[in-house]
Formats: structure tokens, sequence, C-alpha cells
């Protein structure tokens, strides 16, 4: 199973660092800052499977990076945390878009649940998919290699492990490039040119011996996207 990584936006040192240590005791990566602006930032762009956010925070405050991460990032799922427990403010943070709302002061173990609930019904979790059958060999994705029945193989990069991986996890139906963008990336697709997933899927077609005229496994579907042909074996 893939280590999740979770970003923690908390103020309060002693707070963060409970956090970050019950979290990486119980099998989790973790991102920590200590203020809006750094929180503001890595929300955007660091690759994260969770973010677990302080309300008051200096600079820019949770209700902002909340707002601003779910118009940027739709599925990432977050977490509030904070001591402010008025019914106001639960509601204001789930209209804004979080997925859960924990006050403090609260206990490891419930804080933990929360964070299980919270990934297991996240549309970005991964569905284990750990290898796709080729007409001629194997992608491993643990491995990050291709293996033919010649014997010879070819190496594959972390992004195109993921892309596939994506793509065996949604087999049966064609995958958008915006949605591409966005679940694998992780980017807003208004923010970066599509033909980034063109030229991947091209190269990825090379690796796998799949013919881009007549292709197999990666199929092009006009005016929709990308979707992978799975084998019997699969």
């Amino acid at each position: 199973m893939d280590t999740k990584r979770i970003l923690v936006v908390e103020d309060d040192s002693a707070i963060r660092q409970g956090i970050v240590d019950a979290l990486r005791f119980a099998g989790y990566d973790t991102m920590a800052c200590a203020n809006g602006n750094d929180g503001m930032r890595e929300a955007l762009r660091a690759t994260i499977d969770l973010l677990m956010l302080d309300l008051i925070l200096p600079g820019p405050s949770g209700f902002e990076i909340l707002k601003a991460a779910r118009e940027a990032r739709p599925t990432l799922p977050i977490i509030i945390l904070t001591a402010r427990g008025e019914e106001a403010d639960r509601v204001n943070g789930l209209r804004l878009g979080a997925d859960d709302y924990v006050v403090k002061p609260f206990s490891v173990r419930e804080l933990l649940a929360r964070v299980e609930a919270v990934l297991r019904r996240s549309p970005e979790r991964s569905n284990g998919a750990s290898k796709l059958q080729l007409p001629d060999g194997v992608a491993d994705f643990a491995r990050c290699e291709v293996r033919f029945h010649d014997g010879s193989r070819c190496e594959l990069s972390e992004r195109e492990v993921e892309l596939l991986r994506y793509l065996v996890s949604n087999s049966g139906r064609a995958i958008s490039r915006d949605e591409l963008l966005l679940r694998v990336w992780r980017l807003n697709p208004k923010r970066l040119e599509t033909r980034t997933i063109d030229m991947h899927i091209a190269n990825l077609r090379e690796k796998l011996r799949d013919a881009a005229d007549e292709p197999r496994v990666l199929l092009t579907v006009r005016g929709k996207g990308y979707m992978v042909r799975m084998t019997k074996d699969e």
C-alpha cells in the first residue's frame, strides 16, 4: 500500500508537533506549516493525500486556504482542525468544502479514526493495482519497470507509473485530460497546458511497445480522452 502524505497547517507548535508525531507513528508521511502563507503555498502545490487545517492562522486564514485549495484541487480531502466549535464555523467550513471538522481538544484515537475515514472515501485513493498485463509483457508498478517476454526491460518514471495506475483503476471509461491533470498531476487544468498529457501518453506507448497508429493498450477516445484496454488476465 502506498504511504499517504498529510499536510498539517497549525500555528500552535505543541499541537502541531503532537499531530505530526501521531500521524508518523500511525504510518503516514507528513508535512507541517506554522502559518497561513506557507500553508497556502503547500496546499496548492505539494503532492499530498490529505490536508489538515487550523482556522486561526497568521496570514491567510484557514477558511481562505480551504476555499483556494478546494477551487484548485476539488478532490483533495480536507479536515478542519480548530478550537472554534461554534455551529456557524462548522457549517461555513463544510459549505466551503471541508470533508470533516474536528474540534480541539481531541484524542489521538479520534483524530486517526477521522483521517482513516476521510481517506477511505476519497476519490483519489489508490485501488491497489500493482501491475498491468501487456500483450508482450507486464508493467510492474512496484518496480517501476516494464518486463517483456523476450527478456528485455524498460524503466518507468514515477509519474508514468502514477498515470498508468490511475488509468487501470478507472478501466472501462475514457479519462479526460483535465481529470488526469487534476487527479495525477494534482494541478488545476485551467493553469496547465493539456498537451503535457498527450506527450506522456506518447512516451508511455513507446515504452510499452504500443503502436501509436494502432494502440492496443493505451487507447485514444476521440473527444473524451484516454483509457486503458485490460487483458483477460487482469
